[in-house]
């Protein structure tokens, strides 16, 4: 089978297209994030007017997370074998306008077709701009480049916390979903007309042979220890993370008085200041020649991660505001540190014709735990805890401690991966 020699980013795309791509790319992730954490924000709200127990509110996740993981697989099989710009502009287009569509729902059902279809569109957006960014910088600078496209988290988150919750407060909560959903459509027409299509794997070796299958793509990534751990490592710090981070507004209302707005916005300036803080010291400290050792970005990530897990119980346990605060200052931040070096590793351990689907297979595992699993674990535990009385904020918190210690357990992967992580990177770029 025939191998392409890699050729020199410089000699492919200039500086400023390669940024420029970057930064396209970074918009649709923070778009993404932003349409998951607006229902997150306004669970109060949606709660009260259907009249939902917290297992309840938990179940809105599920069509997105259930349809996300459901489609990613194919969506992922198209963007390895056609062209991803188009894959990616369309993906785009389909969940803003489900979004902007959520504020026109009038009952529990419309609101979860509305919110499968978020997922179904949201499937194609990930995977399609890891592959892209993956062909715009190389093998040791993608650490970097997916720490700055992880950006878009701590954006998206903001902009579906405080301003989804202001824009509720004044407008009620339909509103909020149509301000977040235009700005999608608008992006993927820019995306149309100013992305160019990548050649596949072009800073790489590669082989000029198809695209491997699904199944072939399983048993090579199962067979890359390091790729196992780092792919559990990253599912178990979204199920950490983002999981205490669902009920986290409505923790919030609850045991502290405030609305929806204040939640939101006492929320959104930690992710928009502590999360792109977190990720820029993250892409100055993985760009340091001394990263370019995987090993030391798996046991980095291993560390920040332990290290945030203490904070992320102690902001539960507490009934002290000012406390609390404190600690999702210290918490929050650690959860943005994995996005970009996470994403990285998946990326270098994967064949370059399996990096779409390696994503999404990452994604799946994630996505899984945190909007799946980790909901309806803390929205059941806090129902049986309130046993039968409505849930409340004590019956919410004693679920949120019992989550919190998970932090350890993905810190635990991401140590185990940096082992391996040497010789199964060389022979990821190897594989024919």
């Amino acid at each position: 089978m025939a191998s392409k020699a890699p050729v020199n980013a410089d000699d492919v795309a200039t500086l400023g297209q390669r940024w420029y791509v970057l930064f396209i790319m970074m918009l649709v992730y923070t778009i993404s994030i932003a349409d998951r954490y607006v229902l997150s924000t306004l669970l109060g709200p949606i709660s009260k007017e259907l009249n939902l127990s917290d297992s309840g509110a938990a179940s809105l996740g599920i069509p997105l997370a259930l349809f996300y993981v459901i489609m990613g697989i194919p969506l992922s099989w198209l963007c390895d074998r056609t062209n991803r710009r188009n894959l990616l502009a369309a993906s785009v287009a389909a969940w803003s306008l489900m979004t902007a569509l959520t504020g026109y729902t009038r009952g529990y059902f419309d609101l979860l077709l509305a919110r499968i279809g978020v997922g179904v569109g949201e499937a194609g957006g990930t995977p399609a701009c890891n592959s892209i960014i993956a062909d715009y910088f190389p093998a040791d600078r993608r650490s970097m480049a997916m720490t700055v496209f992880a950006l878009g988290a701590p954006i998206g988150a903001w902009l579906g916390s405080d301003i989804a919750g202001l824009v509720s407060t004044q407008h009620g909560w339909r509103a909020a979903f149509l301000v977040l959903g235009i700005p999608g459509i608008i992006l993927a027409l820019i995306i149309m007309v100013t992305i160019k299509e990548p050649v596949r794997g072009r800073l790489d070796a590669v082989s000029e042979d198809k695209a491997p299958t699904v199944m072939e793509t399983l048993r090579f990534l199962w067979s890359q220890k390091s790729a196992v751990h780092a792919m559990m490592g990253a599912g178990l710090s979204a199920f950490w993370g983002w999981g205490l981070m669902w009920f986290t507004p409505l923790f919030i209302q609850r045991t502290y008085g405030m609305d929806e707005g204040a939640a939101g916005g006492l929320l959104g300036q930690i992710y928009l200041v502590g999360g792109i803080g977190a990720s820029l010291v993250t892409a100055y400290v993985v760009a340091r020649p001394s990263f370019t050792d995987p090993r030391k970005i798996s046991q980095l990530l291993a560390v920040v991660t332990a290290l945030g897990t203490v904070p992320s119980f102690l902001a539960y346990y507490t009934y002290d505001l000012g406390v609390a605060k404190l600690m999702w200052w210290l918490f929050i931040p650690t959860i943005y540190f994995y996005i970009g070096p996470a994403m990285a590793l998946c990326q270098n351990l994967a064949a370059p014709k399996m990096r779409a689907m390696s994503i999404a297979i990452s994604l799946l595992i994630a996505n899984l735990l945190n909007l799946i699993v980790a909901p309806a674990i803390v929205g059941g535990l806090s129902d049986y805890f309130a046993g039968s009385q409505p849930a409340g904020a004590e019956s919410l918190r004693l679920a949120q401690l019992i989550l919190a210690p998970t932090g350890f357990w993905a810190a635990w992967h991401y140590w185990r991966a940096a082992k391996y992580i040497i010789n199964d990177q060389k022979r990821a770029v190897g594989y024919v």
